[in-house]
């Protein structure tokens, strides 16, 4: 029972600080950590593949799928949103 009060004390403090970093990065540096961030899912989409087939049962092989489907989405998204914002820098012709 400690074990799980001190793991969420953790994760509420991390939501916190998490908050706190985001509110604070300026708007010019918005394209590079979300850069950043893609680069962190693709680490995600690989723990996820090597869990989806580490075969230690259907469990771990279902939460691994939908880390990997989440972890894509993440990704993709953040691909579609940087272009968009670097769009609006270039010149129009």
């Amino acid at each position: 029972m400690v074990d799980l009060v001190m793991l969420f004390t953790i994760f509420v403090l991390a939501i916190f600080i998490g908050f706190e970093i985001i509110t604070k990065v300026p708007p010019t540096l918005h394209t590079p950590l979300m850069s950043g961030s893609n680069a962190i899912s693709g680490i995600t989409m690989v723990g996820a593949l090597v869990s989806a087939g580490a075969g230690a049962g259907w469990w771990a092989t279902s939460l691994g799928f939908f880390a990997l489907v989440l972890a894509t989405v993440n990704a993709v998204g953040g691909f579609v949103v940087s272009n968009r914002m670097l769009q609006m820098f270039r010149r129009k012709d």
